[in-house]
């Protein structure tokens, strides 16, 4: 099988090839390097690419494969995974100057899981600085551009992650989600991604950013092969007492599923003021072709909505400066030159080490939490999250899932809101409160704009429900084709 069949592959598509012995895990592998190669410089989505190590593996795997000890629909398929997910002797920089050398001493629970299953790690991914970002700009390593149109951004903060996907240099990637990370970059370069629900995948080994909100997730080239490697890295860690046990996703039910009878509620306020009128009429054809294919699909309120980013971003930078105090020049990483004393390294190692975003929610975090704020900030912030959990409980009484934009624009062009950080932030509208209480959301393509930009719709789910979510975005997917569409550059 050569090259171009190979990539053209979704991952399910190549892993039953490679289990059929049409092809071979280093084929596919070659494949992929070979077109990271090529595309990655016009792109930037690999900040690390593992050429020689990827081959090794590939070639111990589909030993493996050959002697019947790997099952995993996905055993012999390249991956590649957002480099805030610890690699044990490979490099983990977390998109940050303050991290560029580090190399960690033991691998994420996730990676382990990977390579069990028989998966091929072929880089690590590009991101916003330690994930604070929405649009993979405050990067160390540069801007990754979206292959939509190189003038804009892929989103963020797993921007590298979805953008790898949607260039064909990748089959399907692993990004994490703070507050949309994985979601609303699925709907700027038009991929499928899922955000679990919180403590559906372990967090050791994930550099942490709010403890509380971040999630580890997979992105593809549709729904089946997110579910698929979910399935791989999915389950209950002695390393994480956040973990659940989960109940793997029945694939074969995803791919027979009908939609008819499922209850779908849209919220009037994630339509008001601030979307784009070509986001909201694609995600409301979608809401149309779901209940032409016969499910119940309805309106109603939801006035928390408007709490959403100020709730979030004041739980996230409070846990995010508590976390990033552990770099300090001391213990790993970027240590300054030219110090007086152990306060001046402290000072000029993160004054050098962190970049501008970073400094901007270690200080708000900082504020919220000091004295004399707490109450008025903090304090308020976890009431409205006691709220926002109320007021999904009540809706998921009356509805199955919940269906609206992922984000209120197509991809911003590069520079944008990076130069208005508010902009920034109001555009993580509709995917933070998923993550305040947990819940399980997907991100799929619904469509492109005036632009030819892709449009991306959101299913969000009650906890636990990533088959109900997975059901119905692959019952989409089998009616549409928007999810096949490729950059007009990489057709």
């Amino acid at each position: 099988m050569d090259k171009e069949q190979i990539l053209a592959m979704s991952a399910l598509e190549l892993g039953q090839a490679i289990r059929d012995k049409k092809t071979t895990s280093v084929e596919a592998t070659a494949a992929m390097l070979a077109s990271i190669s090529e595309k990655d410089p016009k792109y930037n989505c690999y900040i690390t690419v593992f050429e020689e190590a990827a081959m090794a593996e590939a070639r111990a795997v589909q030993d493996k494969i050959d002697a019947g000890e790997l099952t995993s629909p996905l055993a012999g398929v390249p991956v590649a995974i957002k480099d805030n997910m610890c690699t044990k002797d490979r490099p983990t920089t977390c998109g940050s100057k303050i991290l560029s050398n580090f190399i960690p001493p033991y691998s994420a629970t996730m990676v382990h899981k990977l390579e069990e299953a028989g998966a091929v790690i072929v880089g690590k991914l590009n991101m916003d600085e330690f994930a604070m970002g929405s649009t993979t700009e405050t990067s160390y390593y540069g801007v990754t551009k979206n292959p939509w149109d190189v003038t804009r951004v892929p989103g963020g903060s797993s921007g590298g992650a979805a953008a790898a996907v949607a260039a064909g240099e990748a089959f399907y990637t692993f990004g994490s989600d703070t507050g949309g990370s994985i979601r609303q970059p699925c709907s700027f370069c038009g991929v499928s991604g899922i955000k679990p629900t919180y403590g559906t995948v372990s967090r050791y080994g994930l550099v942490a950013y709010a403890s509380s909100l971040d999630q580890i997730g997979p992105m593809g080239r549709d729904i089946l092969d997110c579910a698929a490697a979910l399935n791989i890295v999915m389950g209950k860690d002695p390393k994480d007492q956040t973990t659940t046990d989960s109940v793997p996703i029945d694939l074969e039910e995803a791919r027979t599923f009908d939609v008819k009878g499922l209850r779908i509620g849209i919220p009037r306020d994630y339509f008001g003021e601030g979307i784009d009128p070509d986001v909201k009429a694609r995600v409301l054809a979608a809401s149309a072709a779901l209940a032409s294919m016969g499910a119940s699909v309805e309106e109603f309120r939801m006035p928390i909505v408007e709490y959403a980013v100020p709730t979030y971003y004041i739980i996230a930078c409070a846990e995010a400066c508590s976390n990033l105090s552990r770099y300090d020049g001391i213990k790993y990483g970027f240590r300054a030159e030219n110090t007086e004393d152990l306060m001046d390294v402290y000072f000029k190692s993160r004054s050098e080490g962190f970049g501008l975003e970073v400094k901007r929610r270690i200080m708000l975090g900082n504020f919220v939490l000091s004295s004399g704020y707490y109450d008025a900030y903090y304090k308020k912030a976890l009431q409205a999250k006691a709220l926002i959990k109320k007021s999904f409980d009540e809706a998921f009484e009356k509805y199955d899932l919940i269906l609206g934009p992922a984000a209120p624009t197509t991809a911003l062009r590069i520079g944008e809101s990076l130069s208005d950080p508010l902009k920034m932030y109001l555009g993580d509208i509709y995917t933070v409160l998923v993550n305040i209480v947990g819940l399980p959301a997907a991100t799929i393509p619904c469509g492109q704009d005036s632009m030819g930009m892709p449009v991306g719709l959101q299913l969000i789910g009650a906890h636990n429900a990533e088959q109900t979510i997975i059901n119905t975005a692959a019952a989409y997917q089998r009616a549409t084709d928007f999810h096949r569409q490729k950059p007009k550059n990489e057709v």
